[in-house]
C-alpha cells in the first residue's frame, strides 16, 4: 500500500460514490482512500480500502485535509499522499502520469496547475475565473514564490511534506486558504515543489461551497499568516546569528 488519497467532502452524495469507483479502477492496488465528510447526512460508506470519517458539521476544507493526512501518516506503507476534490473538477485519469512525474523528479509537492500554458479551465463562470486568477496573482506577489496556482487542491505530497504540513499548517484558518499556506511552508522548508498541467472542469453535479466572502476572509488570513511567518523567520535568523558568535 503506497498511495493514500484524501478527499474532503461536503454535500457530495451525487459524486463521491462515482469518484471512489473510478479511483479503484485506476489505482487497482496499493492504495487507501480517506473521505472526510462534513455533510449533515452520514453516507455510511463501507467499502474495501476506503476509510469514511463523518464529522457531522462543516469544519473547513483545510481541516479535512489535515485530518486525512494525520490518518495516512500513521500507515507506514504510504509513500505518496494525494489530495483531490470530490466533485470531478479534478480528473482522476491524471493521477498515474502525475505520480510518475512526482517519482521521477523526486518531488515533495506537485501541484496540478490551472495556470500553466497547456492547462485548461472548462465551464467556469467568467466571474469565478477572474476572482481565481486575481487571487492567485495577489498571493504570488505577496509570497514571492515561483508557483502559478496556489489554490487548486489537486496535489501530491511526499511523506516528509505531509509531516511538515501537519506540524505547521491550519493554526489560523481551516478553509481553503490552507492550500496557499501549505505551499508557503513547504517552499520555506526548502523542499522540492513543481507544477504540472491539468484540465480543470467545473462540477456537473452539486454546488460549490466557495463564495466571494470566503475568498476575501481567506486572503485576509493569508496576509496575517505571511507576516507572522516573516516575523518568525527574521527572529530565527537573529537567534542563529547570536549563537554563531558565541
Amino acid at each position: 500500500m503506497s498511495v493514500g488519497i484524501v478527499i474532503p467532502c461536503y454535500n457530495e452524495e451525487e459524486n463521491i460514490f462515482k469518484l471512489i469507483s473510478y479511483l479503484k479502477r485506476i489505482l487497482k492496488r496499493n492504495y487507501i482512500i480517506i473521505v472526510i465528510d462534513d455533510s449533515s447526512k452520514n453516507l455510511k460508506i463501507n467499502l474495501s480500502k476506503v476509510i469514511y470519517i463523518h464529522r457531522k458539521k462543516k469544519l473547513g476544507r483545510g481541516s479535512a485535509v489535515l485530518d486525512g493526512l494525520k490518518i495516512l501518516l500513521n500507515k507506514k506503507k504510504i509513500k505518496y499522499f494525494i489530495e483531490m476534490d470530490a466533485d470531478f473538477s479534478h480528473n482522476p485519469n491524471e493521477i498515474p502520469n502525475n505520480l510518475n512525474f512526482f517519482k521521477k523528479e523526486k518531488l515533495d509537492l506537485l501541484i496540478s496547475s490551472r495556470y500553466l500554458k497547456n492547462s485548461k479551465i472548462l465551464n467556469w463562470p467568467l466571474k469565478r475565473k477572474i476572482l481565481s486568477k486575481l487571487s492567485n496573482l495577489l498571493i504570488k506577489f505577496l509570497l514571492k514564490i515561483p508557483v502559478n496556482d496556489f489554490s487548486n487542491g489537486f496535489r501530491i505530497y511526499s511523506r516528509e511534506a505531509a509531516k511538515i504540513i501537519i506540524k505547521n499548517c491550519g493554526k489560523k484558518d481551516t478553509n481553503f486558504i490552507i492550500l496557499s499556506e501549505i505551499i508557503m511552508v513547504i517552499f520555506y522548508n526548502n523542499l522540492r515543489v513543481s507544477e504540472v498541467k491539468t484540465i480543470f472542469k467545473n462540477r456537473v453535479r452539486g454546488e460549490s461551497s466557495v463564495n466571494f466572502v470566503l475568498v476575501l476572509k481567506s486572503l485576509f488570513n493569508l496576509i496575517q499568516i505571511f507576516y507572522l511567518n516573516r516575523y518568525l523567520l527574521k527572529n530565527l535568523k537573529a537567534i542563529n546569528k547570536k549563537f554563531d558568535t558565541i
